[in-house]
């Protein structure tokens, strides 16, 4: 009697891991599980995980904060920062929306916008700017008067 074994379970190509052989950045090729086609990834997913992280930092939010945004956990942040899960069609979409960016941006087919000298804006003024929704309009206006005093000497 022949013992009749079932072949390995398919997986869908959104869940394999970066470390897997189906996706490479060089001239190796690999065919896809379940297809007979060929594909080689076009953009680098460690650089993507390096532009979400920075565009995080820009929005002055924190890995958990951005998890709770996207209804997903700290650690799968941690994972897309890290480059090492593919970011999946729908999630560079929430990204796009809670980073207030382009997809295109965070895929790095278009420049990232930045604040003009190529550094990220500090997250300790960006949360003070904040804050400052919370003062009354007269606090409001002593504060801007106080900016304004201190850029005029910079100009």
């Amino acid at each position: 009697m022949a013992v009749r074994t079932s072949p390995p379970p398919s997986r869908c190509a959104m869940h394999i891991l970066m470390s897997s052989p189906f996706y490479t950045h060089g001239e190796e090729i690999h065919t896809l599980p379940g297809t007979r086609k060929h594909y080689v990834a076009p953009v680098d997913e460690k650089a993507i995980g390096r532009r979400i992280r920075e565009l995080r930092r820009r929005q002055g939010m924190t890995q958990i904060e951005l998890a709770a945004e996207l209804g997903i956990n700290q650690s799968a942040v941690s994972d897309y920062e890290k480059g090492e899960v593919r970011i999946h069609a729908a999630m560079l979409a929430g990204l796009a929306k809670v980073l207030k960016s382009s997809a295109d941006g965070i895929l790095g087919l278009e420049k990232a916008k930045g604040n003009g000298n190529g550094h990220p804006p500090d997250r300790r003024f960006l949360r003070r700017i904040e804050r400052l929704h919370q003062l009354s309009r007269r606090d409001q206006q002593a504060i801007l008067g106080t900016i304004d005093a201190f850029l005029a000497k910079v100009s």
